[in-house]
């Protein structure tokens, strides 16, 4: 059987860039699609649903971190990971990325083969070469939280609510093992599977955001080793 190609789309305003990535992934056997502005990568993603979306910051009109906004209401667009490849390396920028819904930051530069071999990590947790799920149990129901696992689905009190990939990946290795204390370390590699300098500041952003849709009760914080999920929310009151 063939192979099923993936697909990456380019969000970036300099032609030097498109012309480098395009060539780089075309070569790694990738499907690729090119946009130079916000707007134009958003109409690009909703009608193509790229594996993977590469979004600069810096661009005229939209930047990323709005064009990165405005895809995250797309509900198309779940299973889509969004990867910032930007030259602003401040703590700032790259909150600013995960806080929009980003699933990862990249520092340009960075060399061909290491992205390549950084997407294609982040591509084996999408399709369950690396899955943090088990397979056994595909309905999670945790008080007024529903979780289908299958369809990257989440209800909080009978509404649905949109989650960012990582955001979904996180929200369920927790409540998939309710009381269970995970080290911000073991978060890390489960979901995202590598480390850089960045990786617990990422953990924080987004239980904040989770915290943020679902409320500050569901999961707890464990001074100083990491994050728990609270089955039964009156012990916390």
């Amino acid at each position: 059987m063939e192979e099923v190609k993936k697909s990456v789309l380019i969000v970036d305003d300099e032609e030097s860039v498109h012309d480098f990535l395009t060539y780089n992934l075309l070569k790694a056997n990738y499907i690729v699609y090119n946009a130079k502005n916000g707007m134009e990568g958003i109409q690009l993603a909703i009608k193509n649903t790229p594996d993977i979306i590469l979004l600069d910051i810096m661009m005229p009109e939209m930047d990323g971190i709005i064009t990165c906004i405005e895809m995250r209401k797309e509900q198309k667009l779940n299973s889509s990971l969004i990867v910032f490849l930007s030259a602003r390396g401040e703590d700032y920028s790259q909150i600013a990325g995960y806080d929009a819904g980003g699933d990862d930051y990249i520092i340009k530069p960075i060399s061909p083969k290491v992205l390549i071999t950084k997407l294609k990590s982040m591509l084996s947790q999408k399709t369950g070469d690396r899955t943090i799920i088990e397979p056994e149990e595909k309905i999670l129901l945790r008080g007024k939280l529903l979780i289908n696992k299958e369809k990257y689905l989440v209800f909080f009190n009978n509404k649905q609510i949109n989650l960012p990939r990582k955001e979904f990946e996180l929200l369920v290795m927790l409540a998939s093992k309710p009381e269970k204390v995970f080290t911000r370390e073991e978060i890390f590699n489960k979901v995202w599977g590598e480390r850089n300098g960045s990786d617990y500041r990422t953990i924080d952003v987004h239980i904040r955001k989770l915290r943020e849709k679902l409320g500050v009760d569901y999961i707890r914080t464990q001074k100083g080793i990491g994050y728990t999920f609270v089955a039964d929310l009156s012990i916390n009151h």
